[in-house]
């Protein structure tokens, strides 16, 4: 699909779409509980389908009412043979795996080329070390159990998502497990997010010094919660107010500990003039700020080797797409520099790469120059009202039907 972008100005209020990484964590929470949770404010995005796909296929029952969602949770390691289909979802893959080992039948997690070609030799090494079946090809990943409790050494400059996944089926098995974070630890809010939905359900942890000790022999306990705002969509619509907008984002928790809520430190110091910025705790901001800083006076990121491992090479990508802007951007492994210019109307269409964030910056952008953006249904993995939202904030949008 490819939408056409006009130069207009945004302005408006809308409220946070909810969060996608909440929902992933309360939605597995749940299907995790002996008894039926509510989970409100679910927006049905692509990735959180895949999520209540997987509980699904592990045996919790799942009623969508609106944008409420009942969970009559399951008992894992009574799991039979499953297909889990994980889809494009990174969080949903790295999340499942170790819960499909807590029964000993085998789990096959499937989906896209994509997908199974991000990193997940930190699971396929720990597996090794236990003697647990682990195959993969190129669309899908079969393992086996069951797992069993122990240390488990994570490197933190990965994924926080090894971390998670592991922090959800360990409190389950019979006896106490440790994880051991080797540092340097990036993306730390995601952990902390992960440890806060398990609280809510009743785990117990205790996270000190890179160690996070998990009690063994513990019960998931069912819960009526609501999703919180999600500040890692919140920030492309903030972003409009770099380039001429005047929107208010409301639905945000001061107290959040979303890890993208530094966006707001962010812009401001992009505002002020060439900024240096540090994405290791927060690569999914990466498009969003790349694209600011183009529009204002450039900026140096560092912490960007993490970005190649997203849905696109994010930092390969946003350079593509800002040199059609005219903007010059220099990359080495861990470092990105977007120098100062100013940004024209692209000559030819633009590529979301198939990554929702690269649409959504890519939108940013074209409200002040217009532009085509090709690929623009990818903003359906984690935000799928976007357009909607800009055409309600006065954005002219048009579909373009090839």
């Amino acid at each position: 699909m490819k939408v056409k972008i006009s130069p207009s100005r945004a302005r408006g209020q809308t409220a946070a779409p909810p969060s996608k990484s909440m929902a992933h964590r309360l939605l597995i929470a749940a299907g995790l509980s002996r008894g039926e949770s509510r989970i409100r404010n679910i927006a049905y995005s692509e990735d959180v389908l895949a999520t209540i796909s997987c509980l699904r296929a592990l045996g919790a029952r799942i009623w969508q009412e609106g944008d409420m969602v009942l969970v009559r949770g399951m008992d894992p390691t009574k799991a039979g043979k499953a297909i889990l289909p994980c889809r494009e979802c990174g969080s949903t893959l790295r999340f499942f795996l170790p819960i499909a080992l807590l029964s000993e039948k085998p789990k096959t997690l499937t989906g896209s080329e994509k997908l199974l070609s991000r990193p997940l030799g930190v699971y396929e090494a720990l597996m090794q070390e236990r003697g647990l079946p682990y195959q993969k090809d190129k669309t899908s990943v079969t393992v086996q159990g069951p797992l069993r409790p122990g240390i488990f050494e994570v490197a933190g400059n990965i994924s926080s998502q090894f971390i998670s996944g592991l922090l959800f089926a360990l409190p389950l098995l019979a006896e106490d497990s440790e994880i051991r974070i080797l540092p340097p630890v990036e993306s730390r809010p995601y952990i902390d997010l992960t440890l806060s939905a398990l609280k809510d359900f009743g785990i117990r942890t205790v996270f000190e010094d890179n160690r996070i000790l998990i009690p063994g022999g513990q019960t998931y306990q069912p819960r009526d919660m609501k999703v919180e705002g999600d500040y890692s969509n919140a920030a492309f619509l903030e972003a409009l107010n770099l380039v001429g907008g005047e929107v208010a984002v409301t639905g945000l928790r001061k107290d959040s500990l979303q890890g993208d809520r530094i966006y707001h430190q962010h812009f401001a110091a992009l505002e002020k003039g060439f900024a240096a910025i540090d994405l290791g705790d927060c690569p999914d901001l990466g498009p969003v700020l790349m694209a600011a800083a183009a529009a204002l006076h450039g900026a140096h990121f560092t912490g960007t080797r993490r970005l190649a491992m997203k849905e696109s090479d994010r930092g390969e990508a946003m350079a593509l797409e800002l040199a059609k802007f005219g903007i010059q951007v220099q990359r080495t492994e861990d470092t990105i520099t977007i120098r100062p210019g100013n940004i024209q109307m692209p000559k030819e269409s633009l590529d979301s790469h198939n990554d929702h964030r690269i649409a959504m910056a890519l939108c940013v952008l074209c409200t002040k120059t217009g532009g085509l953006i090709d690929g623009a249904e990818a903003v359906k993995k984690s935000f799928p009202d976007f357009y909607k939202v800009l055409s309600s904030l006065g954005i002219e949008v048009e579909y373009v039907v090839d």
